[in-house]
């Protein structure tokens, strides 16, 4: 992460106006139209990315709209992200935004992966391989069961 002084990142203050930019986009729209903006804002930062980030991001993609359906794709800080309601459940972190040796997938605490006094809510991914994308399809499935 490149430093501008103390405080935040380049990176960090990058997608703090990304999401500035998000909320913007947004204002005054609602129902349908909003959820087609947001939906196209997604594909747009999807088709954006390159290499291994890319990959990941187009199978998270077709794997929350297999497997939550009810998910609204948008965008969160820039990253690809899935949401109910106005809550984030789970969203992609490439590693090219910052910088990072490993992109992540994680899940915010709408999510119920609760598993006892502890559990996981973001994991390092390297590859989207044929057993990364089955964990991650019990995962949405899980991160999207009703609360309770």
């Amino acid at each position: 992460m490149t430093m501008s002084g103390p405080g935040f990142s380049d990176q960090e203050r990058a997608a703090m106006q990304q999401r500035a930019a998000e909320l913007k986009a947004t204002k005054g729209v609602k129902g349908a139209a909003k959820r087609a903006r947001e939906y196209d804002a997604c594909l747009a930062a999807i088709g954006e990315l390159t290499g291994t980030d890319r990959t990941i991001a187009e199978r998270l993609h077709v794997i929350v709209s297999e497997e939550a359906p009810e998910l609204n794709a948008k965008t969160w800080y820039g990253f690809p992200s899935y949401a109910r309601g106005d809550d984030v459940i789970v969203f992609f972190q490439p590693a090219s935004k910052f910088d990072s040796r490993y992109g992540t997938i994680g899940f915010n605490d709408g999510a119920t992966l609760d598993d006892g006094e502890f559990w996981a809510t973001s994991f390092a991914v390297v590859d989207m391989t044929a057993e990364a994308e089955e964990h991650f399809r019990k995962l949405v499935r899980k991160a999207n069961a009703p609360v309770g």
